[in-house]
């Protein structure tokens, strides 16, 4: 088969998944917004139930319910057979997944969840089948036609169930008024948590390590400073110890061009004013889009007082692993 080929099958396979999903929007009715409702007011747990590939796609689902806000885990059908429906209380909601609506697997836990008189949400894409009958809510994921060239194996409907299930996680974060901190915590590690979670006084050099001259030092002494600290600059105080600039790489070319006396210049007349400044609570994400805004790879983290206590270099925030 040539390259050409396996890649016009592959655009069919996207094409026909692609168009499955838009037909869904017509799906988001009633029915969707009572789910939602019912999920909303659940004060217990949602327990995702499938098998097979619908099991993976429930799994997907519970992981994304549990992470924005809404408590939530799978439960495997036969394992529930065979003591897992001890997990089940009568205060949970289950939202169970079945293409054809009538695995065994499923079926067989009807007579429990009802003699506990749990909510059922179903996500089928038969709505005659036994387990759309017995539901609470019936959610129509059906679709016409499979991806699969031999229309067997489960990709369109799966994909439609996974849609479906972000549709109602997304409408519950959101009715939840579910926030970024929120979400943070939900997810400390990895990128994801440290973009969300990592503060600049984490990571900011600080103490001995913050490069700092008198307003009146010669420009020798900046340089020193500088090449000493190895961030590229220094902040540049007054007597009170407030910030009045800072002396980096670009003002140093700049002073040579003008043939500035290392000895005799001092660094108030060759430094940049009105530096940008930070405190030091805000997120070391915040300070990488300043940086970014500004076209520069350091700011000065001051006091109430604008002294500075700290500075961030974009490789500070680069090593953290924030993007």
């Amino acid at each position: 088969m040539s390259i050409e080929k396996f890649c016009e099958l592959g655009r069919l396979v996207v094409k026909t998944e692609a168009d499955m999903v838009n037909r869904l929007t017509d799906r988001i009715n009633e029915d969707f917004g009572r789910a939602c409702q019912l999920l909303l007011d659940c004060k217990g747990r949602i327990i995702v139930i499938g098998v097979g590939k619908s099991g993976h796609i429930s799994k997907k689902i519970a992981a994304t319910l549990a992470s924005t806000g809404s408590p939530a885990f799978f439960i495997h059908p036969s394992e529930a057979k065979h003591g897992d429906m001890g997990m089940i209380t009568r205060h949970d909601v289950v939202l169970a997944l079945s293409y054809s609506g009538e695995s065994e697997e499923l079926l067989a836990l009807l007579p429990f969840l009802k003699r506990l008189s749990v909510p059922l949400i179903t996500l089928t894409g038969k709505s005659h089948s036994t387990l759309a009958k017995a539901a609470t809510i019936n959610l129509d994921a059906s679709v016409e036609k499979e991806a699969c060239p031999l229309g067997l194996a489960p990709t369109s409907s799966t994909t439609a169930a996974l849609v479906m299930g972000d549709a109602l996680a997304m409408a519950l974060l959101d009715s939840r008024g579910f926030t970024e901190d929120d979400f943070a915590l939900s997810h400390p590690g990895g990128t994801l948590g440290r973009r969300l979670l990592l503060r600049v006084n984490e990571i900011m050099h600080q103490n001995t390590d913050i490069p700092i001259v008198k307003h009146n030092a010669s420009l020798k002494e900046a340089l020193v400073e500088i090449t000493q600290k190895k961030l590229g600059m220094t902040t540049v105080v007054d007597q009170d110890g407030k910030l009045t600039g800072v002396f980096t790489d670009g003002d140093i070319r700049r002073a040579f061009d003008n043939n500035a006396n290392v000895h005799e210049t001092t660094v108030e007349n060759v430094m940049s004013h009105n530096p940008k400044t930070i405190t030091s609570n805000i997120l070391a994400s915040e300070a990488l889009n300043i940086m970014e805004s500004f076209k520069i790879t350091s700011l000065v983290v001051v006091n109430e007082n604008h002294q500075p206590n700290g500075i961030i270099h974009i490789h500070d925030i680069l090593q953290a692993g924030v993007i």
